[in-house]
């Protein structure tokens, strides 16, 4: 698989990326660890090198499977984690709200390293803008955190573009992970722009629409207990039912280049900039296959106007999150 640069740092890493917050309970019942890191396993064998987890998925479950699942090929990959949430560095509890305060990063830091069985975080991501926090304050403790050797480069997760242009002066930042697909293009009017100017890559989570755009799910799909999407106003039975005009529009123009409408919406991402990684998520090898065949698919500027064209006469239905997660986004 080809390689993109996040950065001006020189992190290299697999044009597409693999996110492991399906391994975690978002998605209802969780695998087991030996399934999970079969998967894990399998995207790198397949090509993938940049590989995506957070304190906050479990907590600290998904870090300790990630480590053991990469411990074989570490020197061969990248890892990104995530801080930012009221965790406790101790027992793991999780508090109400945000904790972005430096000490508490330099803490939970230590408790990474340790459960991803590494010396070293290469991409370590605010995972939500902390507004008790000057973000120059929590870019000073990455900075510090990089000249221990513990850190290689920092990142933010769903930050507005304010706060990211301060947060850069202050300490580069290699890289923005925010949602960004076909259905969801909050960040295309201002953060996309200055990751160009500021040559900052962007890491789109949930490039597939938390599987919408696959295809797969429909009306009739039931979520299992505790699966966010049931509980998602994107994922309403009238949000789905309006919806399925842009998966009907994926499988058109996946039809006529013998693809997946999965591929399509991967493909589209990786020719909108060339400083874009998508991350998707899934429990199944079969999947990761697909997904990655996305890089082969190549879409001319035909075709991206194309889509550009119908997508303009396509309302999308439903908030993208709950408000309660929404709130903390694009500080």
């Amino acid at each position: 698989m080809k390689q993109r640069v996040l950065g001006t740092g020189g992190l290299a890493v697999s044009e597409i990326g693999f996110g492991t917050m399906s391994f975690a309970s978002s998605y209802g019942e969780a695998p087991g660890d030996d399934e999970a890191m079969a998967v894990i396993r399998g995207a790198f064998d397949l090509g993938v090198t940049h590989f995506d987890t957070a304190e906050a998925y479990g907590p600290w479950t998904n870090e300790v499977l990630v480590g053991k699942a990469l411990a074989p090929m570490r020197d061969k990959v990248t890892i990104a984690t995530k801080f930012g949430w009221n965790i406790d560095p101790v027992t793991g509890e999780r508090g109400p709200g945000l904790n972005s305060q430096p000490d508490h990063i330099v803490r939970v830091v230590d408790g990474m390293l340790q459960r991803l069985g590494t010396d070293r975080i290469d991409l370590l991501y605010q995972h939500r803008v902390d507004p008790g926090v000057p973000i120059e304050e929590v870019a000073g403790a990455v900075k510090g955190l990089v000249e221990a050797g513990k850190v290689r480069h920092f990142g933010l997760s769903e930050a507005g573009a304010a706060t990211i242009r301060r947060a850069h002066a202050t300490f580069p930042v290699a890289a923005i992970q925010s949602e960004y697909s076909l259905w969801t293009r909050d960040p295309e009017p201002d953060v996309l722009p200055l990751c160009a100017e500021l040559g900052i890559g962007f890491v789109p989570w949930s490039p597939l629409g938390a599987g919408f755009l696959t295809g797969k799910i429909d009306t009739a799909t039931q979520f299992e207990p505790g699966d966010f999407r049931a509980f998602s106003p994107r994922f309403s039975d009238e949000a789905r039912a309006a919806n399925v005009a842009l998966v009907d529009l994926l499988k058109d123009i996946a039809a006529s280049k013998g693809a997946t409408p999965a591929q399509i919406a991967l493909a589209w991402l990786l020719a909108r900039r060339p400083f874009i990684v998508p991350i998707f998520g899934t429990r199944k090898l079969s999947r990761v296959e697909e997904n990655l065949g996305a890089a082969a698919v190549v879409l001319s500027a035909e075709d991206m106007a194309t889509i550009e064209t119908a997508c303009a006469r396509i309302e999308i239905h439903g908030a993208r999150l709950p408000e309660a997660v929404l709130q903390f986004s694009y500080l």
